[in-house]
């Protein structure tokens, strides 16, 4: 069963959405708050510009041009916290006061940036940038002022390194919690689909915990367990039922065989020989199909999963290709192995020798006359494959599934001995086992794949030989 990690957890990836959606959320807050106060800033800014130059057109008014540049002196020389610069220039742009160059004396609204002769007390800048306004006073000369604008992109700064800094701080907050939520959870899930592995192997009295996470989860749980219960109930009642029938016609059945063997002897060297001996045929073959029923059944129940222990698979393997290499030759087929030595796994032996009899007896069965069939076993990396593949005509890939199925065949295998059973019982036997069993294309023909567990002492044998 395969783990998920926290990260690719389904509450890892709520918490990352949701901090996407804080972390832009407080970025478009913090975003607008440094528009507005930047609006305002400057506002501000631009409305004591305006406030200054009305101020100085009265004082020129009223005083005149030799009063106005003294004031302008004054103002400039003033030390105040954000102070202004002025500039004042006669109509030939002759200077007269202020610290603005004279390049500045331009009528509206402009920006401009001046080399910075006070970077010591300005954090260093090595520029400023001015906002400025000039204006024509009534004698016709300029008066320009000015305001740094270094605090209002100073403020901005400060803004938006606080955007990014709360949005990454929320960001991983969120994303901290999620993994912690999700490793949680996983956990919790993972008990869930431990009891679903087991529901799945069979074991239809085992129930899902509850998860714990919420009441909408556990209300989940306790209605699945409750389906879970009504099936164990149909189940078994489906399987009493076949049971029982299986049963109540076996009896008859083997008292009708024993019938008919009493009736042989009184018959010998009869013409009603050969009839009765037909009868007992057909009569063993419904009674081979009531026992691979009813071992069908045992086997979908999980019985026999507590018979599962270390076993020699290779010489398991070797015995069965052995007995079967008579039969095989009668047949006309030729059945050889390739079984690798000292092969350890877990298995039922009496279950397993079953399911590798019935892979051999249907590759004989279904096959022409001359057909090479070869059972093989391989010790893999961390699994066994045992494997029965012959080069007849195959099984075409869309009916590769139902002939794992009761009663199922082949339009072309209608004609030849059997009921359908053989593979059925080999696919109830690999999943008694926890195996895998592929139906595979030969090229030409079919390979019958089971991939089994290995035993923890695999090594074991060779290490003692």
């Amino acid at each position: 069963m395969r783990r998920l990690s926290p990260l690719r957890s389904g509450a890892f990836r709520f918490a990352l959405m949701m901090a996407a959606i804080f972390a832009v959320g407080a970025i478009a807050l913090l975003f607008m708050v440094e528009q507005s106060v930047s609006r305002y800033a400057s506002e501000v800014t631009n409305d004591s510009i305006v406030a200054e130059v009305a101020v100085l057109r009265e004082e020129s008014r009223a005083v005149g041009t030799a009063d106005t540049i003294r004031s302008v002196v004054r103002r400039e020389n003033a030390a105040r916290e954000h102070q202004l610069r002025y500039l004042l220039v006669d109509r030939g742009g002759k200077y007269l006061a202020g610290s603005l160059p004279t390049s500045m004396a331009q009528p509206g609204w402009h920006l401009v940036t001046l080399p910075n002769h006070d970077a010591d007390n300005d954090d260093g800048a090595a520029t400023m940038t001015l906002s400025a306004l000039g204006a024509r006073l009534d004698d016709r000369t300029m008066l320009v002022v000015a305001s740094d604008t270094s605090d209002l992109e100073e403020l901005r700064w400060s803004l938006g390194t606080a955007s990014a800094a709360f949005g990454t701080l929320i960001t991983t907050l969120a994303l901290i919690g999620g993994f912690v939520v999700g490793g949680v959870f996983l956990r919790r899930l993972d008990r869930v689909n431990r009891s679903v592995a087991r529901i799945m192997e069979g074991s239809l009295t085992e129930r899902l915990p509850t998860i714990g996470m919420s009441a909408e989860f556990d209300e989940l749980s306790t209605n699945l367990n409750q389906m879970l219960a009504r099936i164990e109930v149909l189940m078994d009642g489906m399987r009493h039922v076949s049971i029982n029938i299986a049963h109540d016609l076996r009896t008859p059945l083997t008292r009708l065989r024993q019938r008919l063997e009493t009736l042989t002897e009184s018959v010998s060297g009869s013409a009603a020989e050969p009839q009765v001996e037909a009868a007992l045929a057909q009569v063993d073959e419904i009674l081979s199909v009531f026992r691979a029923l009813l071992r069908i059944s045992a086997l979908e129940a999980g019985a026999g999963r507590q018979r599962i222990i270390e076993v020699d698979l290779s010489g398991l393997v070797s015995r069965v290709v052995e007995a079967y290499r008579v039969v095989a030759e009668d047949a006309g087929h030729l059945l050889s192995a390739r079984v690798q030595p000292e092969v350890l796994g877990l298995a039922d032996p009496e279950m397993l020798t079953q399911a590798v009899t019935n892979l051999i007896e249907n590759a004989i069965i279904h096959t022409p006359t001359g057909t090479h069939v070869l059972v093989a076993l391989e010790q893999g990396a961390d699994r066994i494959v045992l494997s029965v593949t012959d080069d007849g005509p195959g099984i075409p890939l869309d009916e590769r599934e139902p002939v794992l199925e009761r009663f199922y065949r082949l339009d072309e295998s209608r004609a030849t001995p059997g009921v359908g059973l053989g593979l059925s019982l080999v696919s109830a036997v690999s999943k008694i086992h926890g195996a895998t069993l592929r139906l595979l294309d030969n090229a030409p023909g079919l390979r019958a794949e089971l991939s089994l567990a290995q035993s923890a002492h695999h090594g074991s044998l060779r290490s003692k030989s």
